[in-house]
């Protein structure tokens, strides 16, 4: 079966600075859960950035459903909005909205009817245990409230690939896990998880573990 997502070959660096990914390769299946580990500035954002089709690589390159991804800027955008959601670090949510309506927004972006978006919304937030908070504004959500939103909005509109950057980077211990119960409540079972990481309970939860070094991935037996 072809991976969901895949890099092939993969080498990065900006402009004429030195290497960040030397010759990776990496395939993620569908429905898989995989951890990237390592330290700040060791390249996982910019790893996570080429499978997303955010970045083009140097050199190699990145396969959809096993399909080279072209060259085309308007096709790579096109494929990157049907197949990728992502989660980031820092929450990102329109404050003066409320919940549903920040976890509509991905499904409004892809022509989904207002009525219909409101529904799959309001389901998602279930799935993250925020059912009762649909109608609150964000600006009344804890952080942990405000990134499971995040969560809610990826996977509503039922991405192929969840990309998550240090969802956890900025929330306590307990809070921490609130949210890893959500993300994987809430993943579809087919939907692939790619989470660059350096907290050990996030790389513990997936199927497998990769640490990044000197721009080259080493799985660790799981």
């Amino acid at each position: 079966m072809n991976a969901a997502v895949a890099l092939e070959g993969v080498w990065h660096r900006y402009g004429s600075g030195p290497w960040v990914l030397e010759g990776l390769d990496l395939e993620v299946g569908a429905g898989e859960a995989v951890a990237v580990m390592g330290p700040s500035g060791s390249g996982k954002t910019t790893l996570l950035s080429i499978a997303g089709l955010l970045t083009e690589p140097t050199r190699g390159r990145v396969r959809l459903g096993g399909v080279p991804v072209p060259r085309s800027q308007r096709r790579r955008d096109r494929l990157r909005a049907e197949w990728f959601a992502w989660v980031f670090q820092t929450v990102n949510v329109l404050g003066h909205r409320t919940a549903e309506d920040n976890t509509a927004l991905s499904l409004l972006a892809r022509g989904v009817p207002r009525g219909e978006a409101t529904r799959q919304a309001r389901a998602a937030l279930g799935a993250v245990g925020l059912a009762d908070r649909a109608g609150s504004p964000v600006v009344d959500l804890s952080g942990g409230e405000l990134q499971r939103v995040c969560i809610a909005r990826a996977v509503a509109a039922a991405p192929k690939v969840v990309l998550a950057d240090e969802p956890t980077g900025q929330l306590d211990h307990a809070t921490s896990l609130r949210v890893l119960d959500a993300l994987w409540a809430a993943r579809r079972p087919d939907t692939a998880l790619l989470v660059a990481t350096h907290d050990p309970q996030v790389a513990e939860r997936c199927d497998r573990i990769l640490r990044l070094v000197d721009g080259r991935l080493i799985e660790e037996p799981t």
